[in-house]
């Protein structure tokens, strides 16, 4: 009889991708999908767990989430740029990347770029001779921490824009520099906006040269979001799936066949299911590609001085890891410097308390001998010892995924005085899964594999104590007149009687339920009125800029108090159809 150890030497393993043969039975599918494997670089991006963002440029010194590219480039000027203050700060906390905006929609470059004059050489940091990337780069060096580069395809400065070959041109030299210049890359980022042009074409982009450069100029980095190796989760919620495979059949944007393919199967970016034995059923092939969970520490991307008191509390971010290193994906937390270009004393306190935090619970694992290999069978269940006088309410799975992604349905029983009981079950593990119930005093801790497919490889089991934490209490407050007062005088463009004559210094819109909808705003006019039948336009820059993608209350700031009675807001949808906006979602700011 063969061991297990001869066995496992004679299985054929699928590197990233596999087609099925055209006539495989569901069992057959089934097999090779257990034998799909990430890339070394996806499994050591996936080891990383925590990756941060850093959302830093021209927005951050005019308050948007994006610019139009028409900025003056001597408004970027900060007093105290301290790319080390951000490596040392993100080290400590336990990140092990981080990545640079060093290009957001508006085209401005944080690096001297021989492409464009709109960048860091036009400004009078450094006199025109400071270049963020750079300093980063050795900031990462110096601290051991991987560094990656997020380049915005979008480029609303860019005047060959939409003149496709020439701009795809221009984007593959900018991508060139900094592929090129500052050393080893570990994550190139790109998200897929997208718009028009000077010329009023939109703008194809040439994904597979893209692709090529990146292979060619830093073969070990992951290419993530419009890529074929890490996958966005589909909200920028800090939210993963209880069901997360990494052995999927959603077929990555940037390949030709995957509208179709998607359609065919009817999954997208947001669909609950991507890789169970249903799905498999009626693919054609498989894809290692692994969700990476963006979210910001605070409401918005890019740093807003009145967001200082904003930041994510210590639950919400515990809530957050929970939900995507313990869902079976990475974290990439943003954490977006300020105007002087440090991090801000409020977000490094945040990342010390969630260090902190993260460091309680996992540092004891209750556990006895819960790092022995345990290879499963479907059915099967392992009994494992816990530390004496234990009180647990987190369990924690992992498979060594270099073996593949099996596990598809699991259960957790505890052994108490009354006997044992059930405390969780769940469907996929992969790299990690962290499952949380009503804390128990137990003896024991049994592991079932329901139903996995061939032989699962349990690499950890963990059993921990977290302390509960209460949420910090805080109501947010975007609307300072009492709406019992307003009236709706007309719903479309939506117009509103608010009761009385005021000095209105803000206006908010806060989409229902922080949901995106495709008859949300996105561009818009605002006009105010002291009698209803007179209206001036108030000079705003006219874009809800990211709400689809964070739906969350977007705060407009007038230039000057306005005097009215009466508000309307004029708007269009993403898809440039008419909005539809109720009075609920709108709040007014008065000027004190």
């Amino acid at each position: 009889m063969k061991s297990a150890g001869q066995a496992q030497k004679k299985e054929n393993y699928y590197v990233k991708h596999l087609e099925f043969p055209q006539n495989a039975t569901l069992e057959q599918k089934v097999d090779m999908a257990a034998r799909l494997i990430p890339t070394p670089q996806q499994l050591s991006w996936q080891q990383m767990e925590l990756t941060a963002f850093l959302h830093f440029g021209i927005n951050t010194f005019t308050g948007r989430e994006w610019g139009d590219g028409k900025e003056d480039p001597a408004l970027f000027n900060p007093s105290e740029l301290n790319a080390e203050q951000w490596v040392r700060t993100l080290k400590e906390a336990g990140f092990k990347m981080v990545l640079l905006t060093a290009k957001h929609h508006d085209g401005f470059c944080l690096w001297p770029t021989a492409t464009t004059k709109h960048s860091v050489a036009s400004s009078p940091w450094k006199k025109g001779q400071g270049d963020v990337v750079r300093e980063l780069r050795k900031a990462c060096d110096k601290y051991d921490m991987k560094f990656g580069v997020y380049l915005s395809p979008w480029d609303r400065n860019a005047e060959c824009y939409g003149d496709s070959p020439r701009y795809n041109d221009f984007f593959i030299r900018q991508l060139t520099e900094l592929l090129t210049n500052y050393g080893e890359v570990h994550e190139v980022w790109f998200d897929g906006a997208n718009g028009e042009g000077p010329n009023g074409r939109k703008q194809v982009y040439d994904w597979e040269a893209f692709y090529k450069t990146i292979q060619r100029l830093q073969p070990k980095a992951v290419m993530a979001i419009m890529g074929d190796d890490v996958r966005w989760v589909g909200n920028e919620k800090g939210l993963g799936r209880e069901t997360e495979w990494s052995a999927t059949v959603l077929t990555p944007g940037i390949y030709t066949r995957s509208e179709e393919n998607n359609k065919r199967l009817g999954v997208f970016s947001k669909a609950k299911d991507l890789g169970s034995r249903s799905m498999l059923a009626e693919a054609t092939e498989l894809f290692w590609y692994p969700s990476e969970v963006d979210v910001s520490i605070r409401p918005g991307w890019f740093y807003h001085a009145e967001e200082d008191t904003k930041v994510k509390s210590l639950k919400h971010l515990s809530d957050i890891y929970f939900q995507s290193v313990g869902y079976n994906s990475v974290l990439l937390l943003n954490i977006p410097p300020d105007r002087r270009g440090l991090i801000h004393e409020a977000d490094v306190k945040r990342l010390k308390d969630f260090a902190a935090y993260r460091k309680r619970v996992f540092a004891d694992n209750r556990v006895v001998k819960g790092r022995k290999e345990w290879n499963a069978v479907s059915g099967s269940e392992k009994i494992y010892s816990l530390k004496s006088e234990s009180e647990i309410n987190v369990v924690m799975l992992q498979e060594d995924i270099a073996k593949g992604q099996r596990v598809e349905s699991f259960a957790v029983e505890v052994l108490t005085e009354q006997g044992w009981q059930e405390v969780g079950q769940g469907t996929t593990v992969g790299y990690k899964r962290l499952l949380r119930f009503p804390a128990v005093k137990a003896s024991q801790l049994k592991v079932k594999i329901n139903e996995c497919r061939l032989t699962a490889h349990i690499s950890q089991v963990g059993a921990f104590y977290a302390t509960p934490l209460q949420e910090d209490n805080q109501t947010e407050s975007w609307n300072d007149l009492p709406r019992k007062e307003w009236k709706q005088v007309a719903a479309s463009p939506l117009t509103i009687d608010l009761g009385k004559m005021v000095q209105l210094s803000a206006f908010t819109y806060a989409p229902l339920k922080a949901e995106a909808k495709p008859t949300m705003a996105f561009q818009y006019k605002f006009y105010v009125s002291t009698d209803g039948k007179s209206w001036a336009e108030v000079p705003t820059n006219g874009e809800f800029s990211n709400i689809m993608h964070n739906p969350l209350p977007q705060t407009v700031t007038f230039n000057k108090g306005v005097q009215a009675r009466f508000i309307k807001l004029e708007a269009t949808t993403p898809a440039a159809t008419i909005a539809k906006v109720e009075m609920n979602e709108i709040g007014v700011i008065v000027a004190p």
